[in-house]
């Protein structure tokens, strides 16, 4: 049984997805830094100073020791953009990808 979790731990698509793994948990930390400490504050800024993260609708108020009811509506937007930006990314990369796929199957 371990020299057959061994064969397939070294097949090439295991390992092909664990990199993509590690990288893609850096690439989504980039992302985040990116929405979190570039875009949203200019977008605040744009939008009369607004921080997304605060943007909210309160359904009902705190009461003594009982926390408010709220609908964080902008935490759900920079979730939202944090998305957009990854998929617009990826679909550059496949983008990419493809077009040397497409050159390098040309015959010169």
């Amino acid at each position: 049984m371990l020299q057959e979790f061994k064969t397939f731990i070294a097949q090439g698509n295991v390992l092909d997805l664990a990199v993509g793994v590690v990288i893609g948990a850096a690439f989504g930390k980039i992302t985040t830094s990116l929405v979190e400490d570039i875009i949203n504050p200019i977008l605040g800024i744009l939008i009369g100073g607004v921080d997304f993260t605060q943007l909210k609708i309160v359904l009902k108020e705190a009461v003594d020791k009982t926390p408010e009811v709220s609908i964080k509506y902008g935490n759900f937007l920079q979730t939202l953009i944090q998305f957009l930006i990854i998929a617009w990314v990826i679909f550059l990369i496949v983008k990419v990808a493809n077009r040397l796929r497409l050159s390098e199957k040309k015959p010169v």
